[in-house]
């Protein structure tokens, strides 16, 4: 991010945002060699996080949280990104399904999970991709079938980020299996400690953010309670997921152009000390041509997403405009890091410079939080419906 004061930004919120750079700079940036290796952070990162107020910051106070706005994930997100820390994700825990709990739980349930998620007692994830289904959540397999004052959970997901440490699981299943495409989806909540029945996959081998527990889950007859369905009526799971996902896919965005600032300055510096020929690489016109270009992609990415997260603060981001953004500001960014690793020559293929662990971070922005393809075909229904 850079230092200028934006829009949506006060006094307070760049106090907020010093203070949370260098709790990743200092704190969680060293580390993310030793978590790369392991596939993995320490499970004690998420109560730092907590004792750092890092958590659940949008969150009113009376559940746990910090009593923030969206503006404040926003800044937690831009200097996590910017930081290059990506082994665990404050995005989903936080941002998602702490507003899953906020806005569609009941009060009991907020009671009940808000605050171990506030303070780092609980990590939570959401399970929706399964084998096969990818972004298609309207084809969920996984099932949830009342049994008396139990709901009982069969199926499988993958890609879960958080999955290795999460406590709590935010499970996208079917409880009417009778009832044709996102009819009949609903949302259950699971507790995962000492319970029967479920069991986490082996941490997935990725090309970029491999410090990040991403895992497997399987349920084989796990045992909740009726009362961990999110919300009291059953069937409302897809309309929930669809008004929340702008939220998701617009941090996607924010977390995008914080990276893409960041490669462009370290690439102007890389060039500004690199000699070739006997001269500064930023001497030569391709270089200069080729960062002004980038400059200006970065630049016009850092515009439109300010703006979606006035539109976001002002309860005015709609769908279409939320995957605009996603899905051109992670191609933009892929693009940019792409000059910039070319800027860098050999040197960019090396993991020991930031520019390489940008090129393989970055590439899953196009694909999480629904595929690029997928943004479109919102972008395209928004045309056609008006």
């Amino acid at each position: 991010m850079s230092d200028i004061k934006h829009a949506w930004m006060d006094e307070d919120l760049l106090i907020f945002r010093d203070a949370t750079r260098k709790v990743f700079e200092n704190e969680f940036a060293p580390l993310e060699e030793r978590w790369v290796s392991q596939k993995r952070t320490d499970r004690e990162v998420w109560n730092m996080l907590g004792q750092y107020g890092l958590l659940c910051a949008s969150i009113p106070q009376e559940y746990g949280g910090a009593g923030g706005t969206f503006a404040h994930e926003v800044v937690i997100c831009t200097e996590q990104s910017r930081a290059l820390v990506s082994s665990f994700s404050l995005n989903v825990h936080s941002a998602i399904v702490a507003h899953y709990i906020l806005n569609h739980g009941t009060e009991a349930q907020r009671q009940q999970w808000l605050p171990k998620m506030a303070s780092g007692e609980m990590v939570a994830a959401i399970a929706m991709s399964e084998p096969g289904t990818g972004s298609d959540l309207q084809a969920v397999r996984t099932t949830a079938r009342r049994d008396g004052d139990e709901y009982v959970i069969n199926g499988s997901k993958t890609f879960i980020t958080n999955g290795y440490h999460a406590d709590l699981v935010c499970v996208v299943a079917k409880t009417d299996t009778q009832a044709p495409g996102a009819r009949g989806i609903s949302l259950v909540m699971v507790e995962t400690k000492d319970l029967p029945g479920f069991r986490r996959g082996k941490l997935l081998e990725k090309i970029g953010q491999r410090g990040q527990d991403t895992a497997e889950l399987f349920f084989d007859d796990v045992r909740v309670p009726v009362s961990n369905l999110l919300g009291d009526e059953e069937g409302k799971g897809f309309p929930q997921l669809m008004k929340e996902l702008p939220r998701e896919r617009l941090l996607i965005a924010v977390g995008a152009v914080a990276v893409m600032e960041r490669a462009v300055a370290e690439t102007v510096a890389y060039v500004q000390a690199r000699k070739v020929f006997g001269k500064r690489l930023m001497d030569m016109q391709n270089t200069r041509f080729t960062l002004a270009e980038c400059k200006t992609r970065a630049t016009a990415a850092r515009v439109f997403v300010d703006d979606c997260i006035g539109k976001a603060l002002r309860g005015e981001l709609d769908v279409a405009t939320a995957a605009m953004a996603k899905w051109w500001v992670t191609e933009t960014n892929c693009q940019v890091i792409d000059e910039c690793l070319q800027l860098h020559g050999g040197y960019g293929y090396m993991l020991e410079y930031p520019i390489a662990r940008m090129y393989t971070d970055a590439r899953v922005g196009r694909i999480y939080g629904g595929s690029n393809e997928i943004m479109k075909e919102l972008v395209a229904r928004s045309l056609d419906q008006a």
